[in-house]
């Protein structure tokens, strides 16, 4: 009754509101959330009146499979469709004529290509795209929310979260102090089996993305980074696992504080404790979507 109610006509100020669905809309979800990313995007256009052709990731495509069982057994035929591949699908999907908005979470890169593709007959688009969220801390925070949240929000979903923490600035003058209680609370991250109660990360979604944090990890330590922290490791041989990783003394030239690592570590720089700085730092990136001050 809500949803029927929602898309009735309205009237306001004597014109009148009229509801109407797009059409077809075409869902590429991604593989860090392939349950929740797919409902987010399908139900709100299944309940405007829309029908929706679903395409997981490639690396996640038994999840949406499972996800669309439900749907499709309740609603009608041909509500909901299903259909896995590569980007090679995806590119035929996005420039189907019959596809009239596409709702995509992802890559950048990714995001550029749909946009281009659907510029040309000025299809509707959603995307949600990549991020290097920074977290800044003033120097009169509560330095022990501050150290676990950016632990806790680093480290989500083993860092594969496009609005988790990527870079952390704090101030100077609490630098060392803010490191020791991120070091602490950072070694209780044992990766390993997930059926282990001890494990607090699983295995990174493929080794693909387990050679991108590490490529990343090993150039800030090769410009000059510390290692303050890696938590331990349960079951290397067993899956792609990457451990808990806390850096400090990140620079802004690194791969670390510029790309998008979507892995388990905490970067931590200082800063010199004023608004500017703080502002400089944490706009000085090609990505936007979320950020955070602790003060």
């Amino acid at each position: 009754d809500l949803i029927q109610k929602a898309n009735e006509p309205q009237e306001l100020d004597g014109a009148v509101i009229v509801q109407e669905p797009h059409g077809i809309i075409l869902i590429c979800s991604p593989w860090n959330f392939p349950a929740a990313e797919i409902l987010m995007l399908a139900l709100p256009a299944l309940a405007a009146g829309n029908t929706v052709v679903v395409k997981p990731s490639e690396v996640a495509p038994l999840t949406g499979a499972k996800v669309l069982e439900p749907l499709q057994k309740v609603l009608p035929v041909g509500c909901v469709e299903l259909c896995q591949g590569d980007g090679d699908v995806g590119r035929c999907l996005v420039a189907h004529p019959d596809i009239a908005m596409v709702a995509m979470t992802g890559s950048s890169a990714t995001g550029r290509r749909i946009m281009e593709a659907c510029s040309s007959s000025l299809k509707r688009l959603v995307l949600e795209l990549g991020g290097k969220d920074p977290m800044v801390i003033f120097a009169d925070s509560d330095l022990d929310t501050a150290a676990e949240d950016a632990v806790t929000w680093s480290l989500y979903n083993c860092g594969q979260v496009c609005c988790g923490i990527e870079r952390v600035y704090i101030e100077d003058s609490v630098k060392a102090d803010f490191e020791a209680k991120v070091q602490e609370r950072a070694k209780a991250f044992v990766a390993g089996d997930g059926t282990d109660p001890a494990s607090k990360l699983g295995p990174m979604v493929s080794d693909m993305q387990r050679q991108i944090v590490k490529r990343h990890v090993d150039d800030a330590l090769a410009k000059g980074a510390k290692k303050l922290c890696e938590a331990e490791v349960r079951g290397k041989a067993s899956g792609n696992f990457f451990p808990a990783t806390v850096l400090t003394d990140v620079k802004q030239d690194m791969m670390i504080m510029q790309e998008e690592t979507f892995g388990p570590v905490v970067a931590i720089a200082g800063f010199d404790g004023s608004e500017a700085e703080a502002l400089r730092l944490a706009n000085d990136t090609e990505y936007g979507l979320s950020a955070c001050v602790y003060s």
